[in-house]
């Protein structure tokens, strides 16, 4: 028994064949269309991952840049904070030399007014020791030369030149 067909066609396993090629064919299709999809919208996603990568980089060299701008400048500013503070106090220490000078002079002033003080004081004390001494000396030298006589003619005489001394001061 033969099994064969007149036309090709008319052969089950060609129509079979014929629609597994068609399966093959339209899922194939199908399938490749989202595989493209997939790996279109994967390739968009890593090109926008590696656009924002660049993005970020070009951000952190920017932030990196700035870091160090404003490293130098505070190393500037710091600097310049020690330059201004070793002036600062180069002129302190010339005042406080200053003042300790003129505080040295004044003290030294002071010591020679005391001392000038103290021989003043010294100086009259011994005035007045000579003036007592002298006073006591004449009040002893009177009292043995002069007598009631002599005196009385002493407080006369002193007595008339009275109102010629007084119109002369």
């Amino acid at each position: 028994m033969s099994y064969g067909y007149a036309y090709f066609w008319q052969d089950p396993k060609f129509w079979v064949a014929m629609s597994f090629v068609l399966f093959v064919l339209l899922f194939g299709k199908l399938a490749w269309s989202r595989i493209t999809a997939m790996l279109d919208a994967r390739g968009a996603r890593i090109e926008s991952e590696l656009t924002q990568a660049a993005r970020l980089r070009v951000e952190a060299e920017a932030m990196r840049k700035q870091a160090e701008a404003d490293r130098a400048a505070a190393l500037a500013e710091a600097e310049d904070m020690i330059a201004r503070a070793r002036v600062e106090a180069g002129r302190v220490a010339e005042a406080a030399a200053l003042e300790a000078e003129q505080t040295a002079k004044r003290r030294e002033r002071m010591a020679l007014d005391r001392i000038a003080a103290a021989e003043a004081s010294a100086l009259a004390e011994v005035r007045n020791a000579a003036a007592d001494v002298a006073a006591a000396a004449a009040r002893d030298v009177l009292a043995q030369t002069m007598d009631a006589e002599k005196d009385a003619v002493l407080i006369d005489r002193a007595v008339a030149d009275l109102p010629r001394a007084l119109r002369a001061a």
